[in-house]
Formats: C-alpha cells, structure tokens, sequence
C-alpha cells in the first residue's frame, strides 16, 4: 500500500532504480499534487480519471508508471506494444515524447512517435518494433487500418492525454474504432484540464472501477493562482488596433494571441510581418505542413520576446517556457476552451497574465459562464489614447498586394463563419456584428458578400412566411437592416469611421433617443438588446429620408435593394416581395395563412436519390469524343469501347437503376481487356529497348574498326620492312637512370620501337594510347624527332674510320 500524504520525492515510491535515475537527471525530484496521487494508484493496477489544473504536471503522472509497468514484466523489443498515449494534436505529442526521452533513457524499451505530416512507409517499417507509442488518433487508425504487421493484442495500458477533448466529438468516430481494435483487459488512465464524469464516455473505454482524482475539486478557482486575469470590452472594428497597440507597449514580453480559425491567423500574421511591431511575430495553425508547425514550435519556445498568433490547436497541453501573456482575440467557444487557453501561462508556481477580449454582445453571457467555472476575471478599460489607427496602413498593403486582400477577405468571411456555428447563441449572435465596419477595419474597402448568411436569411424568410408571428418579422428585419448595410453604406461607415461625422453627433444622440423609443414601443425584446452600432447605421439612413417612426418600411427597402445586388437565385426575389408585402400593410397575413403554407411544403428540398432517379429517367447520352485514324477509321476515345459481351446484354436490358453484380462482372470482363492492351504496350516497350540497345552497340563496333584501320595503316607505312635488327634496341646499362622519365615519354618510346620493329600486331595498352593521342600529332612526333642509335656514316672506308677513331682517343686520353 502506498500512502500519497506521506510522498514528497519521487524517490518515496517504489520506483525502479533505472526509472529514478532519469527522473534526477532530467531535475525531476519533487512530485507535484496530481502525481503524488495518481502515480501510486497507477502503479497498484488501476484505471484512473485524473484531473488537475494546467502545467501541474499530469504527463509525469502517466509516463512514469507506464515505464514501471513494462519494467516489472520485463518486457523487450521483441514483446511488441505495450504502452499507447493518445494525444489530440500532434504538438502535444510531439512534447510528451520528448519528455518520455528524457526520463526513461535509461530502460531498454523502444519508443516511437507517430503523427500525420510524417512518412507513413518510415513509420510503417519500424512501428512493430515499438514498446511504448505516442501518436494523434487519426494516424494510428490509418495504421491499424493499412499496416498489416501492426498489432496491439498484447497491449498492457491506454493513456489519454486531454481525455475530454480526445472523447469529444471530433474524435467520436476515429476513438470507437480504434478502442474495438484493442484488447479489453488493460489499464486505462485519463488526464485532462477540464475532465469529462459523462457516464456515455467512460462506458466506451470499458473502464472497470475507475479512482476519480480531482486535485482541485475543493480549490476556490479552477484556474492557478499566480494568473491574473482581465477582460476588457472591444468593438469589433477596434479589435485589430487594440491588438497592435498592445503589442507596441509590451515590446519585452512573451505573447500567445489565440484566434478563431485559421485564415484569421493566415491574415493577420502577414499584416503585422509588414506592420513591424517591434518584436518577432509567428504563426502555428492547422493549415501548416508538419516539419513548418514543429519549427514554428521549437522557435517560439526559444525566443526571449516574441508573439505567437496561434488556432486553439496551441490551447492544449502545450508548455511553453516563460509566457507571459495569453491574449484570446476571439471570444473562446465556452469556460473549457478558455482555462486550457490561459493555461498556457502560469505553469508550475510561475506567474502570467491573461486577457479577454469581448464585443459588447459577448460580455454578458461569457462573463457568467466564466462565473460558474470559477475563474476570478475581471474587466479593465483601455486607455483611447494610447490606441494606434492603423486601418489606413493596411488599406495602403491590400491596395498594393492582390494576394493579401484575396487573404482580407477570406479573414471576413472565416471569421463570420465561425461566430455563426458557435453553439451558444446567447453569446454568439451574427447578425449583431457590425460588418461594414469590420470589414474597413481589416483594410478593406467594402465588405464581401457573404454567401451563407445571405442563405440563413433566406431561411428566415421562409419561417416567418410559415409562422406568421410578429416577433420573428422583427428580428428578421434587424438582420436584413446589418446584412444589406453591406452593400450600400460602406461609403457612409467609412466616413463614420475616419472621424469625419463629429458635426452629426447631436443629431446622432436625438436620432438614438427616438429609434429607442420605437423599440420600446415595438413589441421586440431583441430591438432593446440592439447594439449602438445598429442605432447609428439607422441614424445614417434615416438622415436622407423623412423619419418615420415604425422603421419597418425602411428595412424593407434595404431587402429590395440587397436582393438587386444578389444574383444568386430568381427564386429569392419572389420570396421577398411576398414578405414585404405582408410587412407592410400587416393585412395578407391574418387573411390568407394557408398559402404560404402550402408554398413552403412544395418548396420541400428533393434528397440525392430523387435527383438520381430522374437523371435515370431523362436517359442523358454522354459526351463522345471521335477521332479517326489516318486510313480514315473511327476511333471512339471516350466513353472508352466496350469490349465484352456482358456489356451488351446489360443494354438490352431495360430494368431501371444498375444491378451491381452485373456492373461488377461487366468490370472485371473489361479489365482483362485492359490487361492484356497493357501487357502488349510493355512488351513493345521492351522491344524498342532491345533495338535500340543494339543499335548502339553496333555503332560503337563500327567505331572501333575504323579506328584500328587508321592506326594499322600508319604504323605500316612508317615502319620499314626490312628484317628485324637487334643493333636497333638501346643499351640497358646505358639507360638505367631514365626510369624517372614521364609516362607520356615512356608510352612514345615505346610505339617508336613498334614503328622499327614493322610489327603488325599492337597490344591493347598501345591501341588505347593510340585513340586517345590525336593521329595528326603523332606524325609530327615521328616525321621530326631522329633514332639516336643508327651508325654514323662518315664517308671513310673502314680502315680509315679506325684510324680516325684511335688518333681521337689517344688525343683524348
């Protein structure tokens, strides 16, 4: 039995010497809170459940006794998978792995890491031979599913790491599937920031008798202590400035700015690159290839000062050294998101800061959210003067760079899109963003048209047609009012927001009073909630007409004029007439309810099949392409010839839909055609092959022939033909010394000898020396140069020679 209140050290559990070891090298010596208890009832066999605030080291937790386990059975290379750590993305991973290199270098067992981005064929090769493996679910699935020699029968223990977020519905699929593939006795452990206690899930993961290990369950917050949390209250359009601005005043620090999706970070990454704030800006997101997101990491993770813009795929179970701000530019999705995003900072006993940044319509539902999490936030206001403009500088970069406003736009539209699917409407709502000037704010011009939300409002349309009620008309008229300030106000925003309108102001604030009043007087709940965005866009088009009191007309207008702009669908037209018709005068509706009813059944949408059937029915031919061959025969390309029988009598036959057993051997018929036209095209490549391999060598013989006539006929008519004379050859004693000559003397030497020799024979040696000197050299070598060794012929008989020789010698001597 191990008593967690009595553990201090590592060294207190009954760990192996090897596993210690590692543990003091990597200055791992005392436990932390979730390890002193998990670590002990992981070690005794059984499934836990832990969770514990962020950077309290929960992978400790898990590596150690899985180290344990494999080092208790003994187990080897040869033993196959023993450990399994499923981590969500593949950064986290990536940090676990490293962390298990460090602590278990000491063991004998092989570790592995397999994430997507990687080669699969390297992995494959190897991944029998691991022990312990850490992978993302998606890449281990494609294993089991594709790797034929990869097993995991023999597996000792599962481990999740960010448990609730791999169980989530993200993983739902890829997790059910790989769980069937593992064996049912094991041990499971789970670790997470925010834990999962859904009974559904657990169930899924067989889990027997689980120990539940909350660390901070009692704790006052759920986030550390030494984080200081603030939010501030932001429009929309000021977002971007807010964020430059507080990246000019806090130039030596460490920031994360986590956003929504990734074209965001795409965008804004590059503006502020030629922005220059002042300190190195990097991006991790999604969208990166694998070896650029590990670069991005370890880079980041290096740097004294310096700004990440990063997705929510950097909020979990990353530990970055020495964050000292988390600024979330996008309101997270719910309280979860959140505490795993300011978990990046204030990591094991050190301090950070976190800040929120919430558009007016956000505040309210968040802030209570939070509330109920308990996370200690709260609000602090930004100084206006200490705010940059910096709208102008990015119009200037979209003005000169197509690319990068082609990026501006997919920012808008990625941005809505993400707002539009957060599940909670409550602190999410669309139709409540000032677009127009969202879009100014990102450099841009106008706002692009926004293909979904012109859908939604359709849909809207058609629901009010079929309802009929008063509160739905009025909400539907607020978001006609925003969505078409798209197309026609932008000119009037941008002058609104360069700060030109400061004549207007009073009549702005009579203009407000009065549209509040309407509001009060409607019976809308959502017209009181409205923001003072939508107030002065009303107060802007209201200062060209007479103002009415009942804005209902107005936004009409506006839906006439935004269906003129939009020529996606006829049908749309139509639908709009009959609801500003109905708005107006308030009178078709009581009248007539049942038409629109009717109407709204026929427009039921036709499902895939229906579609299918009636293509089937029309009997469409498809499109062929002819050509014909030089003697003038026809070839028909496409749809290719069919060759077989079968084919045929499926034609015949005129049972509507397709048998697919018919369609099937009809395939298989054409695909012995089609092997054996391929069969023929290789070997008549080979063919070819082989011909030309003997053309070349042919050519190459008759090279040599030639070549060899050349030499042979020169040498022949160099050379004299009289018999062989041995007086010819030089005196060995003579030359002794004249070995230290160069090659190239030797080998002309050489053939001059062959030359006075008259052989017709020549060695292989000298026909190589002979093709590589040129021929025309040669002749002048044996034309100039004379045989030193030929007797002198002086014109004297011989007795006279002797004489002349002896009268020299005696001189001499």
């Amino acid at each position: 039995q191990i008593n967690a209140s009595e553990i201090q050290r590592f060294s207190d559990f009954p760990l192996s010497k090897k596993t210690l070891k590692g543990l003091q090298e990597a200055q791992y010596r005392l436990v932390t809170e979730i390890q002193r208890q998990t670590i002990g009832l992981a070690l005794q066999g059984k499934d836990v459940l832990g969770a514990a605030k962020t950077g309290s080291g929960k992978t400790l937790a898990f590596i150690v006794p899985a180290l344990e386990l494999l080092y208790r059975q003994q187990w080897t290379s040869a033993d196959g998978l023993g450990v399994l750590i499923i981590s969500p993305t593949r950064e986290l991973a990536y940090q676990t792995f490293k962390v298990l290199r460090k602590v278990g270098k000491n063991h004998e067992f092989s570790a592995g890491l397999i994430i997507g981005g990687k080669d699969l064929k390297e992995e494959s090769e190897r991944i029998h031979h691991i022990n312990m493996l850490i992978c993302t679910p998606g890449r281990l699935l494609q294993h089991m599913d594709e790797t034929s020699y990869f097993y995991a029968s023999d597996l000792q223990m599962l481990i999740l790491d960010e448990a609730d977020r791999i169980l989530d519905m993200g993983f739902a699929d890829t997790m059910n599937a790989i769980i069937e593939n593992l064996p049912k006795k094991r041990q499971t452990l789970l670790f997470s920031a925010t834990q999962t206690k859904s009974v559904k899930d657990l169930a899924r993961l067989s889990l027997k008798d689980p120990e539940y290990v909350w660390v901070h369950e009692k704790a006052k917050f759920s986030t550390p202590a030494t984080l200081d949390q603030n939010y501030i209250v932001c429009e929309l359009q000021q977002k971007v400035n807010m964020l430059y601005s507080f990246l000019r005043t806090h130039l030596k620090k460490k920031t994360i700015v986590f956003f929504a999706s990734c074209k965001e970070v795409q965008y804004l990454f590059r503006v502020f690159c030629k922005l220059q704030p002042g300190l190195p800006v990097l991006a991790l997101h999604g969208k990166q290839q694998q070896m650029k997101r590990m670069e991005v990491y370890t880079c980041f993770v290096r740097k004294k000062a310096a700004v990440l813009f990063a997705t929510d795929i950097a909020a979990r179970g990353l530990d970055f050294p020495a964050v000292n701000w988390v600024i979330q530019f996008d309101c997270p999705e719910d309280a979860n998101t959140y505490i795993h995003r300011v978990g990046r900072t204030a990591r094991y006993k050190e301090g950070g800061e976190a800040l929120l940044v919430l558009l007016p319509s956000e505040e309210k539902g968040m802030v209570e959210q939070l509330a109920q999490r308990k996370v200690p936030i709260s609000e602090i206001k930004i100084n206006p003067e200490k705010l940059t403009d910096i709208q102008k500088r990015m119009q200037a970069f979209l003005a000169q760079d197509q690319e990068l406003k082609e990026k501006a736009q997919r920012c808008f539209v990625s941005y809505l899109r993400s707002v539009y699917l957060m599940k909670n409407k409550e602190v999410f709502d669309v139709f409540k963003l000032p677009l127009a000037e969202y879009a100014l704010s990102l450099g841009l011009a106008m706002a692009p048209r926004v293909r979904f939300l012109q859908r939604v409002r359709k849909q809207l349309c058609g629901n009010e047609a079929a309802n009929g009620t008063d509160h739905l008309e009025e909400t539907e008229q607020n978001e006609s009012t925003l969505a078409s300030v798209n197309e026609e106000g932008v000119e009037k925003h941008g002058t609104n927001f360069s700060g030109k309108t400061s004549v207007n102001k009073t009549k702005e604030k009579q203009r407000r009073k009065e549209t509040e009043e309407c509001s009060a007087s409607s019976e809308s709940a959502e017209e009181n909630g409205e923001t003072e965005d939508e107030s002065k866009e009303l107060s802007e088009e209201d200062e060209k007409e007479v103002h009415v009191p009942n804005r209902v007309p107005n936004s009409d207008s506006m839906q006439f004029f935004e269906n003129d702009d939009d020529d996606d669908d006829d049908t749309e037209g139509l639908d709009l007439l009959t609801v500003k018709q109905r708005d107006v005068f308030g009178v078709e509706a009581k009248d007539n309810p049942a038409p629109t009813a009717s109407k709204s059944k026929m427009k039921k949408k036709t499902t895939k099949t229906q579609e299918a059937k009636k293509i089937l029915k029309k009997k469409f031919k498809v499109n062929t392409k002819i050509v014909f061959t030089e003697d003038g025969e026809l070839v028909q390309q496409w749809p290719p010839v069919q060759k077989s029988n079968l084919m045929q009598a499926d034609e015949e036959d005129d049972a509507s839909g397709i048998n697919l057993d018919k369609a099937k051997e009809i395939l298989r018929e054409e695909d012995k055609f089609d092997k054996e036209e391929y069969r023929k095209k290789v070997k008549e490549k080979h063919r070819e092959k082989r011909l030309k391999e003997k053309a070349a060598r042919r050519e190459a013989r008759n090279k040599n022939a030639q070549v060899e006539e050349e030499t042979v006929a020169f040498l022949a008519h160099s050379g004299s033909e009289e018999e062989f004379d041995p007086s010819t050859l030089p005196d060995p004693d003579k030359y002794k010394d004249s070995d230290e000559e160069q090659d190239s003397e030797s080998e002309d030497s050489h053939s001059e000898l062959e030359e006075k020799s008259g052989r017709r024979k020549r060695s292989y040696s000298n026909s190589a020396t002979a093709e590589e000197m040129p021929p025309k050299r040669k002749k002048v070598q044996f034309s100039q140069e004379e045989d030193p060794y030929l007797p002198l012929d002086t014109g004297l008989s011989l007795a006279e020679d002797e004489e002349l020789v002896l009268h020299l010698l005696n001189s001499h001597s």
